[in-house]
């Protein structure tokens, strides 16, 4: 199978030739692989641990203004941070705002999405791996860099109607922008691929409640434009947050992506007969416990063991139980846990 229809025969919850893999890759960690491995490039290096998907990006056309001294980048809806990685906001510049604030607040026009080069890059790998497309739309992170995550939570309550405007502003500037990729190379895409974080390590960072009425549904805003277009969709979400995949069932999501086991509710045996069916996970390899603190062969064994739960019936990719594989994380142990998943993760 080439890469593609594995992954493609995953999402239809069937057991292809192989648990495909997914990595993803921080560009600390890319450039000390290459060093320690005597690789080129990035390409070179999702070839050596057998990664099964390539992604494509769309950029924001923005002018570029100034940055204040402690700030090392600014989101597209303004908010300026700082910080390891991708930081934390200095401010949060709608904390004070009214309803009348927020809808005069000056929100990105989509026309700034610049797609040139989209469809020449996904052409290049569509014969042979999974695309990745779509805007990242993190909306749930961006409303607590807008209003800082106390004031959000205290406004759920006290103003709900401005937090209605708020998600739907960022929703709708998200979705415009998916919009335009996938007209301009949605044919050549195979997963819209979201990003929002809704739980930490004991818990969902809310309740069904407050999610079913102010998070899920615009998540199912976004879910139904993938399905538009005649794509899968899969959302990275970090932490636990069992009690929400029902909900994410329901409004029609194809895969989670970065499976934490180590956190409360994420126990992958629970996960795969409660909702393997039904849901693609993507991920169980503990990024933090295994992968930065074992050795080669504790990452091995450790590899074995969730492939032994989760790969039968199809259904799950393996990779890190994080999006962002960081700088420390040991070369040998991802060398390890791809090598592992070529060992143990064929389907007889």
């Amino acid at each position: 199978m080439t890469s593609r229809e594995r992954v493609l025969t995953t999402f239809e919850h069937r057991e292809p030739d192989r648990v495909p893999m997914w990595h993803g890759l921080s560009d600390l960690f890319m450039a000390k692989a290459n060093r320690e491995l005597g690789l080129a490039d990035e390409e070179a290096l999702r070839q050596r641990l057998g990664d099964d998907f390539r992604r494509v990006f769309a950029r924001y056309d923005v002018p570029e203004e100034p940055l204040p001294e402690r700030a090392l980048s600014r989101t597209i809806f303004g908010v300026e941070r700082a910080g390891y990685e991708y930081g934390q906001p200095l401010s949060h510049p709608l904390a004070e705002a009214t309803l009348e604030d927020v809808h005069a607040y000056p929100w990105p026009d989509p026309a700034c999405v610049d797609v040139s080069g989209i469809r020449e890059t996904a052409a290049a790998w569509h014969d042979e791996f999974a695309i990745l497309g779509g805007d990242w739309s993190p909306f749930w992170h961006d409303a607590i860099d807008l209003l800082g995550m106390e004031k959000l939570y205290m406004q759920m309550y006290d103003a709900p109607e401005l937090v209605d405007a708020l998600m739907t502003h960022m929703v709708d500037f998200y979705a415009a922008s998916s919009r335009r990729i996938f007209d301009e190379a949605g044919d050549l895409v195979d997963i819209f691929f979201i990003g929002n974080d809704l739980g930490s390590q004991t818990g969902p960072l809310l309740g069904p409640e407050l999610f079913e009425r102010f998070v899920l549904p615009h998540l199912k805003r976004l879910v139904d434009l993938g399905h538009e277009y005649g794509l899968k969709v899969q959302m990275h979400c970090c932490g636990g947050f069992e009690p929400l995949i029902a909900d994410l069932i329901d409004i029609g999501l194809d895969a989670l992506h970065a499976v934490q086991p180590s956190c409360h509710g994420m126990d992958l045996e629970s996960l795969k007969a409660a909702y393997g069916s039904k849901m693609v996970f993507n991920g169980g390899i503990d990024s933090h416990h295994v992968l930065i603190d074992g050795t080669p062969e504790s990452v091995r064994e450790s590899t074995r063991k969730v492939l032994e739960i989760m790969m039968p019936g199809g259904g799950f990719i393996a990779g890190a139980s994080h999006d962002w594989v960081l700088e420390e994380t040991p070369v040998e142990n991802m060398v390890a846990m791809a090598n592992a998943v070529r060992e143990f993760g064929e389907y007889r």
